[in-house]
């Protein structure tokens, strides 16, 4: 099964915990998302000469992607994981779910991304939840209905 190599470098792990203010020895426990910077799909990374998701008309627009609210993130771990090693990130999509509210309709998305190590043993999951939103019309039920 083919994913994306994510180098676990001590500078990349150092530079992490020092914008957390943490301790640069240790990973980071909320490390794993630092993997967007390997990942050459992820809608955040920048790209010469492409728009960037921030660089839209006014401040919180997008110039592309889906839109929506980043609305949980959570990170599981099986071992800790060891500055030197390489994971492989295998990305693969979740639940879905949706929920009427008082301005319509909300659909949650679940994203997982699985952190393997060298011997395909399952290390980290983090498990990211999004949410958009179906404006209500006039035939969309109440909320608790």
């Amino acid at each position: 099964m083919t994913g994306i190599p994510f180098p676990i470098e001590q500078g990349h792990v150092r530079a992490f915990a020092r914008a957390l203010g943490e301790d640069a020895d240790v990973v980071p426990p909320t490390f794993p998302i630092a993997f967007a910077q390997f990942d050459p799909d992820w809608g955040l990374r920048m790209r010469p000469g492409a728009p960037w998701n921030g660089s839209g008309a006014g401040p919180g627009e997008s110039s592309g992607g889906g839109g929506g609210l980043h609305a949980e993130q959570e990170f599981e771990y099986f071992r800790p994981i060891r500055v030197g090693e390489t994971l492989t990130a295998r990305k693969r999509e979740g639940r879905t779910w949706s929920k009427t509210g008082g301005r319509g309709v909300l659909n949650f998305a679940e994203r997982h991304v699985d952190f393997f190590d060298a011997d395909e043993e399952l290390v980290a999951r983090s498990t990211t939840v999004s949410v958009t939103v179906t404006p209500k019309t006039d035939d969309t039920p109440e909320a608790g209905r």
